[in-house]
């Protein structure tokens, strides 16, 4: 097929352009031309580029009609944050290709009732980008099952993981100094009795999804799917079995979220909130018994990789011994 990908050097669009090259398709990158692929391979030798400011060309009104003049079989939208964008895409793209696939988030959920939650567990977003998805969601599955809809397939991704990035700590953060508190033995704080949970994905996970939906689009359009590893994690187990990666017992201390909160750095206590608050754990139930979805990675995998990059490429600084996970 020939396949467009939006947003395609993005932590995900690293590991799928290369699986979709690899399978044989012709690899369509959108990119605003700013960046490398966070993830360097052979296969982009082979990709076609295409630089657009989506920003800027959803505002004129011309970046759906970009899209479908590409003449594409299939697209697969990384970076769509808005039912405006979302609709004018569709539109475009109605009766001019045979699927899209649209990369949502877990956020669509909000808060949680039963856990592990399934794709059609109530849903009660809260905070912009968590109700803003959801209405896309809402509006691209009623396009896709309605007659002579935009066939769509919906990806929702967990805590995205993997080489190139921070990651989602046991703190709800990205701050660094977490893994160099665990690497040392440092004390870290934890809320509650640190029971909340996070729930991560590896970006080559979200991948293989993304290429299950458009190897099966009869079982998957119309649908949304969860991209997550098997399980989710505790704050508290999570920060002990990463102090273990360094050979270390984790040294925690527990307190109410407001002291929590308060101790952490301002930049990252927004970021606690809306992890902490939410604490998702989901199901991958459906994408295994539909599309045969099997992630490669656990949670604890998927962030040791990713710590152990960090820790080569210099961002934790000196004397962080090497990850050791077995």
């Amino acid at each position: 097929m020939r396949i467009v990908v939006i947003g395609a050097t993005g932590h995900v669009g690293g590991y799928l352009v290369p699986r979709l090259v690899a399978d044989g398709h012709e690899v369509v990158a959108i990119t605003r031309g700013t960046s490398t692929p966070y993830r360097q391979h052979p296969a982009w030798e082979s990709v076609e580029r295409v630089v657009a400011d989506r920003a800027v060309e959803d505002a004129a009104g011309t970046f759906g009609s970009r899209v479908a003049e590409l003449g594409a079989d299939a697209v697969v939208d990384l970076i769509c944050f808005t039912p405006e964008s979302a609709r004018q895409l569709a539109d475009a793209l109605r009766g001019q290709v045979g699927q899209l696939v649209h990369v949502g988030t877990i956020w669509t959920h909000g808060t949680l009732t039963e856990v592990p939650a399934s794709e059609d567990a109530a849903k009660r977003p809260w905070g912009e980008y968590g109700i803003q998805k959801e209405a896309i969601e809402r509006l691209l599955l009623a396009e896709s099952r309605r007659e002579k809809g935009l066939p769509v397939a919906i990806v929702h991704p967990g805590h995205i993981s993997g080489p190139g990035w921070p990651i989602v700590t046991p703190q709800g953060t990205t701050d660094l100094d977490v893994w160099r508190s665990l690497a040392s033995g440092r004390e870290l704080l934890l809320p509650g009795f640190g029971l909340e949970t996070v729930h991560h994905v590896h970006a080559d996970d979200v991948a293989q999804l993304i290429r299950l939906c458009l190897e099966h689009p009869d079982e998957a359009n119309g649908e949304a799917f969860h991209a997550v590893s098997e399980r989710a994690l505790t704050l508290r187990g999570f920060a002990e079995e990463a102090a273990r990666w360094f050979g270390r017992e984790a040294t925690l201390r527990f307190a109410p979220f407001e002291e929590f909160s308060a101790s952490l750095p301002v930049e990252h206590r927004d970021s606690a909130y809306q992890h902490i608050a939410r604490s998702h754990a989901m199901s991958i139930e459906k994408g295994r018994r539909v599309l045969g979805y099997a992630p490669a990675y656990s949670s604890l995998a998927a962030v040791a990789e990713s710590v152990e990059w960090l820790r080569q490429a210099g961002r934790l600084g000196d004397g962080i011994p090497p990850v050791r996970f077995a």
